[in-house]
């Protein structure tokens, strides 16, 4: 399953990707990962949440993502969600039809390996591309 929590900045996106977050380390009962740019989230997630601040690795583009995640998985199988949090920023792109091609991969992945994926996007969801509306 993959799920893109979408709208405009101050929309609420991130307050609800915390909310779902904190019910995954209640509820989930393999692995939560929260993968994201920064380190805001820091005081506002379950301690039992594994938050990765992606930027300290220095990494660009969707395929290093793509890596990134596999190589988290590779060391985890217990992996059951992973959250992404900007995933415009984590991507280093607002064109809709890769940030779709990424939530494919992520589709594919997740199938394969029985992973949720749950992202946030500053995008109007009015105005979204259709391959992404699907995710929304």
């Amino acid at each position: 399953m993959v799920k893109i929590l979408a709208g405009l900045s101050g929309s609420g996106k991130t307050k609800e990707m915390i909310r779902r977050i904190n019910e995954s380390a209640q509820n989930e009962n393999g692995s939560v990962v929260c993968i994201e740019m920064g380190s805001k989230l820091t005081y506002d997630v379950h301690y039992r949440i594994r938050l990765i601040e992606y930027g300290a690795y220095k990494l660009e583009g969707a395929e290093a993502l793509k890596a990134f995640i596999s190589g988290l998985h590779a060391g985890n199988f217990d992996i059951t969600h992973i959250y992404l949090k900007s995933i415009h920023r984590l991507l280093g792109t607002k064109d809709g039809e890769r940030i779709a091609a990424f939530c494919r991969w992520c589709e594919d992945f997740g199938e394969q390996n029985r992973v949720s994926f749950t992202m946030t996007a500053t995008i109007d969801p009015a105005q979204a591309p259709e391959a992404l509306k699907k995710y929304l």
